[in-house]
């Protein structure tokens, strides 16, 4: 449903299938294995600190192949739990122009330096931050407030290597919140967004959309 959002919105959309069962329904145990599924692949390190999964390699070969296809400014990349740190070190590819994070969960937090970390490596973030000084690249990162799989440190540690680069919307989800957001909350752009005008996920679908307009439209003559 996400997808069909951006392609509505003008953009051309490809959905690499890294694990699951691409139309499985949504339930705890499809979840469930999916994730346990990617703890044991050889392409996903979920644990890894300063280094990114192996999958991202191809998904940056992806990026550039698609550019050359398609055209255009360059390639948006948009990651969601398992796969939101992804986009970061996506950037390594010139071709990747919007990185989008949202809820990022990897490493998983299984300790503080764990939650506050990137998993991206020293060189991804140094690109990224480069990149933020001489093209003026920014880095969009979503997250509900209380979510486990997301902690605010990890947010923290944006801030701090990226400064005014990283823009954060970070969606109230605490007990007796304004837009009875449940504590559980935790997939900004899917699950858990809510179809309402006004809400403050559909704010923040609004601003993801916008992000790509302006990152990856023909400037205009």
């Amino acid at each position: 449903g996400f997808a069909t959002r951006v392609a509505e919105a003008g953009f051309t959309v490809w959905m690499p299938s890294l694990f699951g069962a691409p139309g499985a329904p949504y339930s705890a145990g499809n979840i469930g294995r999916q994730i346990a599924g990617a703890c044991v692949s050889r392409e996903f390190s979920i644990l890894a600190r300063h280094e990114a999964s192996p999958v991202t390699t191809a998904l940056r070969s992806l990026a550039r192949q698609l550019h050359g296809e398609v055209g255009g400014p360059g390639v948006g990349a948009i990651g969601m739990c398992l796969t939101g740190n992804f986009a970061l070190t996506m950037l390594l590819e010139p071709a990747v122009l919007a990185p989008v994070l949202s809820q990022p969960s990897l490493p998983f937090a299984l300790s503080p330096s764990h939650a506050a970390a990137l998993h991206a490596s020293p060189e991804a973030v140094d690109c990224a931050k480069r990149r933020a000084r001489g093209e003026g690249l920014r880095v969009l990162g979503l997250r509900f407030t209380h979510a486990l799989m997301c902690p605010r440190a990890r947010f923290d540690t944006l801030r701090r290597e990226l400064g005014d680069a990283f823009e954060a919307i970070e969606i109230d989800s605490s007990p007796g919140n304004a837009h009875g957001i449940p504590i559980t909350s935790h997939a900004v752009l899917t699950k858990d967004l809510v179809d309402h005008h006004g809400h403050p996920t559909m704010v923040a679908l609004a601003r993801v959309l916008a992000f790509l307009d302006e990152q990856l439209r023909p400037a205009s003559n």
